[in-house]
């Protein structure tokens, strides 16, 4: 697993605030999460179901739906183009699909079932580049060839419900790659498939990663993924960050109780255990994000909450890590908290 890391950011999310404002009140959705994201990385964004993961990815790309969704505050700083947050929407139309696209969780909903995959992959090459019909065709194929879809000439006719699941992952994939992007964001890319299918997925990845230099951010709630896959991990939880590391000290060394929840959580083959003993859960459930808890959003599943926790939300912050790498966490255990 290659762990090196360039030192130039492609992605600086700062504070990102996206918001819902619905019958029942507004719904804090991603409400003040960093990230950053360096190039030829992969980064992880892990947690459970309606952390607010999707709807951060979402954001980068600008497809909030407003009403009811919309980007309150914060900045989306990629590359040398700015806050995405300011530009007009022909302006991020020329960027989204070409030098950011998005694999969405389940193919046989982001493909249209009456085009020809040929037709929706050259769509996007069309959209971006200058290029003849039998040029933009090639390019249709060679992509199909790189994302190992056997006889490309002829699948390009095919329909999606053609295609076994797998198959549409990869048209996705030859999708999103289509205008070599210098930003990926892949939103639980296996989910619906079987488990030898996913790692053929994961390895397709991360082959087109190292060939085509494409930094990747990948949401999923599988840490066996982000093992493989990932450099550095962004744990979530209730629509905030609660820690940031490096995908080896994360694991070694979780700092937040929450993360620490999820790593003793995962079933491991070979462990031994007696019948009586149970796999390892955190208690309670996610909080409303229209009702959030005061003081720190874990407060109420956690093993270790003391009197600040029920008072004050703590910042993301560092905390002091001997190997110098940048180890972020949200939680008063490790930060000082504010003085009575």
């Amino acid at each position: 697993m290659n762990h090196s890391k360039s030192n130039h950011v492609l992605l600086h999310v700062k504070n990102l605030k996206t918001y819902f404002f619905t019958d029942e009140g507004v719904v804090r959705a991603v409400d003040d999460v960093s990230i950053v994201v360096h190039h030829g990385e992969t980064l992880g964004i892990v947690g459970e179901s309606g952390c607010g993961k999707s709807v951060t990815a979402l954001s980068i790309m600008q497809l909030i739906p407003w009403p009811p969704g919309k980007i309150v505050g914060g900045e989306i700083c990629f590359a040398d183009r700015g806050d995405l947050n300011t530009l007009a929407e022909q302006d991020m139309r020329r960027i989204r699909g070409n030098e950011i696209s998005m694999i969405f969780q389940e193919p046989m909903t982001s493909l249209n079932p009456v085009f020809r995959i040929g037709n929706q992959i050259a769509e996007a090459i069309r959209l971006h580049r200058r290029a003849t019909k039998k040029e933009v065709m090639d390019k249709t194929v060679e992509m199909l060839k790189l994302v190992g879809i056997s006889s490309p000439e002829r699948r390009v006719k095919d329909y999606p419900h053609h295609l076994s699941g797998g198959m549409r992952q990869r048209v996705m994939i030859a999708m999103a790659l289509s205008c070599n992007p210098r930003l990926m964001l892949a939103d639980e890319p296996t989910t619906a498939l079987d488990v030898t299918i996913q790692a053929q997925i994961l390895d397709l990845m991360n082959k087109l990663k190292q060939e085509v230099g494409t930094s990747i951010i990948l949401i999923t709630h599988n840490l066996g993924v982000i093992a493989e896959m990932a450099q550095s991990v962004s744990v979530m939880y209730a629509g905030v960050v609660v820690e940031n590391a490096d995908v080896r000290t994360l694991f070694a060394k979780p700092l937040h109780p929450y993360t620490a929840g999820l790593l003793t959580s995962i079933p491991r083959a070979g462990r031994k255990r007696s019948k009586r003993q149970r796999l390892n859960t955190i208690p309670g459930i996610v909080p409303s994000l229209l009702e959030l808890p005061v003081g720190c959003r874990f407060n109420d599943r956690c093993a270790y909450v003391h009197e600040p926790c029920r008072k004050w939300e703590p910042p993301l912050a560092p905390v002091d890590n001997a190997s110098g790498e940048k180890h972020l966490v949200r939680c008063w255990l490790h930060l000082k908290p504010p003085s009575v």
